[in-house]
């Protein structure tokens, strides 16, 4: 299991302000926390907010969780004092939002490693801009440090003066753009989320398309959303049953010297064993943790 294939079925957005939900996080079941600096937090309560998130991570508890911060734009007040704190926090990444341009991720990390960030604190870009998702390629390929991409669609539609609708074919350009440069690149990429709580129908239609396209997992705003997204976004228990199958049969095959093999009438080859072995890793991951 490598650290694009860890498990980010659900990656629930908790208020750092809020100090019962930083709490609350210890025990609940999603797969990555990130913990928010930016909208989530008032203006007056930015510094309380970044002090309650430090000690909360210094105290511990939050198990084989993924852990980001998500700070205040770069052109805000905040920005570079929040990069300053998460770099001596005992987080796994950082988490910048309205990226537009591989000269912002290269500024972050130029301001991570000044403030001795450890080598493996990641960065995470928030893509919802039009010119962020137009720069999607470029973007993939700006830093090492960088580890995935996570959509926000409420402040592109703004900008695109589009519609949310149920099916949200306004943002499948926008979504396949990143898709595709995360893919090229080795990132990870999560879905947006979906704002509408009342309509956990929606929401789950919203995971299986977001699936369907292939993204990693959702990024969610409620606890109760949690185990619907790692559900869907998980391995179920006959993908498991036949991912077994065929890595065993393709084993059992090319020791016998066979230079073709058929499971269940479907002829196998090496990308198909590899993302059953990808799939097998994900499913043990989730089991143990």
């Amino acid at each position: 299991m490598t650290a694009i294939d860890r498990p980010r079925r659900s990656m629930l957005y908790m208020p750092g302000s809020n100090a019962r939900a930083l709490e609350k996080g210890r025990g609940l079941p999603s797969d990555a926390i990130i913990f928010d600096l930016e909208d989530a937090v008032a203006v007056e309560a930015k510094e309380t907010a970044r002090t309650q998130i430090a000690d909360a991570l210094a105290a511990g508890g939050y198990g084989e969780r993924e852990l980001l911060i998500r700070v205040n734009g770069l052109d805000s007040e905040w920005g570079s004092a929040d990069l300053a704190a998460v770099a001596a926090m005992p987080a796994h990444g950082v988490l910048v939002p309205k990226v537009e341009s591989p000269g912002m991720v290269q500024d972050v990390e130029r301001q991570l490693s000044d403030a001795g960030a450890p080598d493996d604190q990641s960065i995470w870009c928030m893509m919802e801009t039009p010119i962020g998702i137009l720069r999607a390629a470029e973007i993939a390929a700006s830093s090492p440090r960088l580890a995935g991409f996570i959509l926000g669609t409420n402040d592109l539609a703004l900008d695109l003066r589009c519609r949310q609708t149920p099916d949200r074919l306004p943002f499948m350009t926008s979504f396949s753009l990143c898709i595709l440069a995360a893919r090229a690149h080795g990132l990870a990429v999560i879905d947006a989320v979906h704002t509408d709580l009342d309509d956990m129908d929606g929401f789950a239609d919203a995971c299986r398309q977001g699936r369907d396209l292939g993204f990693d997992g959702k990024s969610l705003i409620h606890p109760k959303t949690i185990d619907t997204a790692n559900a869907l976004f998980g391995p179920s228990a006959d993908e498991v049953a036949w991912a077994r199958k065929l890595v065993e049969v393709y084993r059992e095959g090319r020791a016998a010297g066979k230079a073709v093999i058929v499971v269940d009438g479907q002829m196998i080859e090496d990308l198909h064993v590899r993302e059953a072995q990808r799939l097998l890793a994900m499913a043990d991951s989730v089991t143990s943790s």
